[in-house]
């Protein structure tokens, strides 16, 4: 019985146990860090409206932080959006090139 084809179609070799395993991982950290991203920026963003709204003496809204939040939470939910989970990969990936492998012979 022939071996799976890898995922580069039906002649790229299978990928390693632990390219995959580390490929999973990214996935997953990825997908985590940029749920807290979205939220995390989006807050900061709603932060600096407030303090973009004192230093100018902005007219304020009743019951919200300022009247033009949305704009600074929207900048602040794509920046985290896109930086955390890119800061938390880059950080994983220095990691693994510091630690020995111990497949290798």
């Amino acid at each position: 019985m022939a071996d799976a084809p890898g995922p580069g179609g039906a002649g790229a070799p299978p990928l390693a146990d632990g390219v995959a395993d580390r490929a999973a991982r990214s996935v997953g950290v990825g997908c985590v860090t940029a749920v807290a991203g979205l939220f995390s920026g989006g807050m900061i963003g709603v932060l600096v409206s407030r303090i973009v709204a004192w230093v100018t003496h902005a007219p304020t809204c009743p019951e919200l932080p300022t009247c033009d939040w949305y704009k600074y939470a929207a900048v602040g939910m794509l920046l985290g959006l896109v930086t955390l989970p890119i800061l938390t990969i880059m950080r994983l990936r220095r990691s693994d090139a510091r630690t020995p492998n111990p497949d290798r012979g």
